[in-house]
């Protein structure tokens, strides 16, 4: 049975090798051991199934459900996750729909009644808009994984509504990093980070605080036994702290900022191809001593660190994904 290491499949499937840690973390999939072969691998098995995991991503299946459809042998239940989903879609195409039939509307009332800023305030228009029916939407019958691909890439674009434009405020932070070993870097520092907050009673001394992450280093070996994860919560100025944690300086900045569920670490992509096009902003990296300056906030940590199950954690965390931006000169 032929072998595949973690940086063959990252290349195959063109999706980081971050992605496939986490796919690992939360047990969608299993890399196999190989008796006197250091390096993480996959099996045939293992690689099916990851395209398996691929195509429900196209198709906008969230990962707590893609792990409900893998693990579950009763169509029922499957259908019912489809069908779930299936009813999501038919509201976003009827309120598209909707949305598009009113704009439709709006510009015929300007061309025949040339009205400006009373536009809203007319009565006639909004009877309209109270009669208005949905658009039907005709599908083809037949798909093919191209179309899928091409739908799902014209979906996974992000425009400057899903963006929001920041600043962090400078900040003093707790640092701590780990590279490799079991458990992975971002289960090692999240424990330690953890178990500072605690006794540190840190949420008390500054409930205001933040929690940012980063790779460090991203890795470049096959087996992934060189990925490091760094973590950093905000501190106040005078707090004393001691080993492993490492005592730093974050200078803030501008930044710009689109949120994620746990895992859906494919958006980075996403925000990186919209702050490299964007025509007023440009990435403004090299700051920081990994990651060209960028960054994970982690949402909402001051409750969810108490929690005491990580999986439940992961179910729950929503991430900033942070590039660091300015306004491009002219």
């Amino acid at each position: 049975m032929e072998l595949k290491t973690i940086s063959k499949v990252s290349k195959q499937f063109n999706i980081s090798t971050r992605t496939l840690r986490y796919y690992e973390q939360v047990g969608l999939i299993q890399p196999t051991k190989k008796e006197g072969f250091s390096y993480r691998t996959y099996d045939e098995i293992t690689i099916l199934r990851l395209k398996q995991i691929i195509i429900l991503r196209k198709l906008r299946i969230p990962l707590k459900q893609i792990a409900e459809l893998l693990q579950n042998e009763n169509v029922a239940a499957v259908i019912e996750v489809f069908q779930q989903n299936l009813n999501e879609i038919d509201d976003e195409i009827t309120a598209l729909s909707t949305i598009k039939s009113v704009i439709h509307s709006f510009m015929e009332h300007l061309s025949i009644e040339d009205a400006k800023l009373q536009l809203l305030d007319d009565e006639n228009l909004l009877d309209i808009i109270d009669s208005l029916t949905v658009s039907k939407i005709n599908f083809k019958e037949e798909k093919t994984m191209d179309d899928l691909s091409k739908a799902s890439d014209k979906l996974n674009k992000l425009t400057d509504k899903d963006i929001r434009i920041i600043y962090l405020p400078p900040a003093m932070v707790a640092a701590i990093h780990c590279i490799g070993g079991n458990p992975g870097p971002e289960a090692a520092t999240g424990r330690l980070l953890n178990n500072f907050i605690k006794k540190s009673n840190l949420a008390k001394i500054k409930p205001d605080f933040r929690h940012y992450g980063f790779n460090h280093p991203n890795g470049e070996k096959p087996d992934g036994s060189d990925h490091g994860y760094e973590r950093w919560v905000t501190i106040p100025e005078n707090m004393e702290i001691s080993g492993p944690f490492v005592k730093k300086q974050f200078k803030g900045g501008l930044y710009a900022a689109h949120m994620i569920p746990m895992g859906a670490f494919e958006e980075w992509h996403w925000l990186w191809e919209w702050a490299s096009n964007h025509s007023k902003y440009e990435m403004a990296l090299g700051d920081q001593e990994c990651m060209d300056g960028l960054l994970e906030e982690h949402l909402n940590y001051i409750n969810l660190y108490m929690l005491p199950d990580d999986e439940e954690f992961d179910k729950l965390s929503q991430l900033d994904l942070l590039i660091p931006i300015k306004e491009r000169t002219k």
